[in-house]
């Protein structure tokens, strides 16, 4: 036993080697493989590293006071091979200084003096620092030391900046004038990684993060009557709360109903918090890529909790804060219990694995660590909708730290997967597709300029009106596809594979691509080649139907050349229909052109080729009529 399964390892890793040649791998990518810091059969190489940071965090707001106030120390850990000169700072509220680089035009509410370093030091010796220099999202600190492999440095930073008012900012501020969502909103160390050194990309207001897996302790001191939730666990319930409501938040982790933690009467009476002149609430997360925040004097606090590991019973506690007004996050919590189970008991079929999610209303529709800013919506499938694609994130990016500025398709393709799947329980398979099909595939489908078949792995920095489907419908397709052409059981055990391979590291394309080639036990790479390196799209056409004995043989020709699955659906003259599903394998030897046979014992009068989600350009060449 024990030499048969080292030689099933062994021939499935030469398997993997001699066929991944045929994918085309970036020279940095290459540069790993040789360094060994990744490898060929997907899994983090014997020299794979990653850096580290410790943050302690500690903001003061007082609203309606805009201006955030900010000290913290980073003790940053250098797990690389390599002496670094200087650090790479990331300082995203930048965005918001005028004639900052962005995507779309700002508004003059959404402009601001950015992020204002007061004081720096590094190792306890004070640094100069230009705030005018540091104009953009990016900026480099000199340190006059450099900083050893294997070694730390410390930094200590006293920083402020002014909340903008603008919508265009309402991933991370004002949502109004007691009420703020806080997130980018602290000085932190780029990533600095073992295939592309330094993340150099700026911050563009359209594209996402990739950020370290670090240990944070954040402190945020409010008025009192001021609730504030936040990622990670809070340290001092009984310091910020009065007692009955640090019970009813206490009973809200073991029940399956909602507990209305703080009602709209408790707000008004002014009795929810302790009645210090300040409370500061302590909150404590490891190995997170980041730290987000809401806080409000009048949003309703709702909570409940719901087992997501039945291995070990564990709960994960679900909150809510919103304005009572807002019947749609009335139900939030409910809608909450239910996609934290979904996820963890069906696909991705991996325990959720933090200690608590909270919605908070505001204006993003946006995902964070254990946090989503979602926006009211009257339309109560649709506010659903939303927040199952945010919560979705929880496992792409944030059980495995993405670069989602470079390769947006890597977690919002499985978000938008995943909400198909996830509607589909809820309401039915007509219902998710009909949102599916014209929310996520008809834009791009339908759109035949160039920008729209760009290939998938094109970087989604490189790319302005392309993003968008790149991003979310086509890699969506493609994983729907596999998960088609592989079946249920074999797909999900190789996206195991691939999770367990890099949960709390930072995977790239190629380890998802080899990874799930590993764990299927299956050469893919025809497969990824055809969904993510080529400009197809979605266009199938009957070439030929003859009929031959037992039923009838088609030529099928592959227009657009994506391999996607189809039914074949006969109709008889009595008006009876007969279908027959076909999955992307049949695409594998021949993607432009295949045959078929289809057994009918009845006389068809018309032969149609359906692909469902799998939206076809034109449907003008897809049936046969007798």
């Amino acid at each position: 036993m024990f030499k048969s399964i080292l030689l099933s390892a062994g021939l499935c890793l030469l398997f993997v080697q001699a066929n991944a040649q045929s994918l085309y791998v970036p020279r940095d990518i290459q540069k790993a493989l040789k360094k060994e810091t990744r490898s060929l059969d997907g899994k983090p190489g014997k020299n794979y590293w990653q850096n580290h940071g410790k943050y302690n965090i500690a903001i003061t707001v007082a609203p309606p006071n805009r201006t955030i106030k900010g000290v913290e120390q980073i003790t940053y850990y250098n797990n690389s091979p390599d002496t670094l000169k200087r650090l790479l700072m990331k300082l995203i509220m930048n965005i918001h200084r005028p004639g900052a680089p962005r995507a779309v035009p700002a508004s003059a509410e959404y402009l601001s003096t950015g992020i204002l370093i007061d004081d720096i030091a590094v190792n306890d010796t004070k640094k100069t620092w230009n705030n005018q220099r540091a104009s953009a999202t990016n900026a480099a600190l000199a340190l006059t030391k450099p900083l050893m492999p294997h070694d730390s440095v410390k930094l200590n930073i006293t920083w402020h900046y002014d909340l903008a008012t603008g919508k265009e900012g309402g991933r991370e501020g004002y949502i109004d004038e007691t009420t703020y969502y806080l997130a980018y909103f602290y000085p932190r160390v780029a990533v600095y990684d073992d295939y592309n050194g330094w993340d150099t990309l700026p911050f563009m207001d359209d594209l996402e993060f990739y950020n370290d897996f670090n240990d944070y302790t954040l402190s945020v001191t409010v008025p009192k009557n001021y609730l504030v939730w936040s990622t990670g666990t809070l340290q001092n319930t009984n310091q910020v709360l009065q007692p009955e409501f640090a019970k009813r938040l206490e009973q809200s982790m073991t029940s399956d109903s909602t507990i209305h933690i703080a009602t709209a009467q408790d707000l008004a009476a002014k009795n929810v918090t302790t009645q210090n002149e300040t409370n500061t609430w302590i909150w404590k997360a490891d190995n997170v890529t980041d730290m987000a925040l809401g806080l409000s004097d009048h949003y309703v606090w709702d909570g409940a909790s719901v087992v997501v590991d039945d291995a070990t019973n564990r709960r994960a506690s679900v909150q809510a804060a919103f304005p009572d007004a807002s019947q749609d996050f009335h139900h939030s919590v409910q809608f909450a219990r239910n996609s934290l189970s979904w996820f963890s008991h069906n696909l991705p079929g991996v325990p959720y694995p933090f200690p608590k999610m909270t919605a908070f209303q505001g204006t993003a529709d946006m995902e964070y660590p254990m946090m989503v800013n979602d926006s009211h919506n009257n339309d109560l499938m649709f506010a659903q909708f939303v927040q199952d694609h945010e919560i979705a994130h929880t496992y792409f990016p944030f059980y495995m730290g993405i670069n989602e500025t470079r390769y947006g398709f890597m977690d919002e393709g499985w978000a938008t997967t995943f909400e198909l799947l996830i509607g589909t329980a809820e309401r039915g398979k007509k219902v998710a597709e009909d949102l599916y099909k014209p929310f996520r595939i008809a834009g791009w489908i339908h759109n035949p300029s160039q920008p729209q078949d760009m290939p998938i792995i094109s970087p989604t920095s490189e790319l302005s009106s392309a993003a968008g489907n790149n991003e979310y419908g086509k890699p969506s397709l493609s994983y729907l596809a596999l998960k088609d052409m592989l079946g249920e059981g074999l797909f999900k055990k190789a996206l195991h594979t691939y999770m367990d391979n890099w949960h709390g590291k930072h995977p790239m394309p190629w380890d998802y691509f080899n990874s799930m080639s590993t764990g299927s036990g299956k050469n893919l790479n025809w497969f990824f080649n055809n969904w993510f390196f080529t400009n197809n799209y979605i266009d199938l056409g009957i070439d030929e139907v003859k009929a031959v004995p037992g039923g009838y043989k088609l030529e099928i020709k592959n227009i657009g050349g994506f391999a996607v699955p189809f039914d074949v659906v006969l109709t008889f003259a009595d008006g009876t229909t007969q279908s027959t599903h076909v999955t992307p394998a049949v695409w594998e030897r021949n993607q432009r052109q295949i045959s078929i046979n289809v057994n009918a014992k009845k006389v068809a009068k018309s032969i149609t080729l359906d692909g469902g989600i799998f939206m076809d350009a034109d449907l003008s060449n897809n049936t046969w009529n007798k």
